[in-house]
Parts: C-alpha cells; structure tokens; sequence
C-alpha cells in the first residue's frame, strides 16, 4: 500500500498540460496573387490547406505566390496536396513558393521531383 492510500487519499499526479491542436492561418497577400500561410499542414488542419491551394487553381493568374516563412511543418500529405494542385494548373502557370520549410523542399524533390509548375524562390 503506498504512503497515500494508508492516509485514505488519491495519490498525487502531476497535472500534463493538454496538448493544442496544430492550426493553419491562411490569409491573402496584399499586393498580388497568393497566400500568406503559417502554422502546421498536418492531418488536423489539411483540410484548411486543400480549399486554400484551390484559389491557386481558381485565382486565374499566370504565377500565384504562397509565402510559406511562418509555416513550421508540412506532412507529406500536405506535399501531396501541393503537388497534386500544381498538377491541375494549365499549362503555363506556376505556383512560386517564398521561404518553405526546408523539409517541404526535400518531401518535393524527393517524392516529386522536377514538377513543371512549381517554384521555389531564393527569398
């Protein structure tokens, strides 16, 4: 019996902090074509990922600008959305890609490599 029990009291147990969902702010750019995303592309929020790559596809601009500096993590489901997106693109337009995580970059070159339509830009 432990020291607890024979005082006629539950043990103990250290409080764990509830873990918070992963989430993803999409917001327009102000002065061309895009979106501006940050958090995590994971299976909670890849939903909120797939309607906002459709604007890509629905926006009818010849390039489309993702600016992707404040996005912390991306699944290789969400690669695989991004890919599939630029593959429904007419021909002729892209989808530049501003400061991704590094592992997004890798997942593409890996899984998708040399994919007509997609750009990374240096800045």
């Amino acid at each position: 019996m432990g020291e607890s029990d024979r005082r006629g009291s539950a043990p103990r147990v250290a409080a764990v902090p509830e873990a918070t969902p992963a989430r993803l702010t999409v917001s327009p750019l102000p002065r061309r074509a895009g979106l501006r995303a940050a958090g995590e592309v994971d299976l909670v929020t890849r939903a909120t990922w797939t309607r906002a790559l459709e604007h890509a596809v629905d926006e009818g601009e010849d390039v489309f600008h993702l600016e992707l500096a404040a996005l912390t993590f991306v699944d290789v489901a969400g690669a695989g959305v991004l890919a599939e997106t630029v593959r429904r693109l007419p021909p002729g337009r892209r989808i530049v890609l501003h400061q991704p995580p590094s592992a997004l970059s890798r997942i593409l070159q890996m899984f998708w490599p040399g994919l007509p339509g997609i750009e990374v830009s240096p800045s």
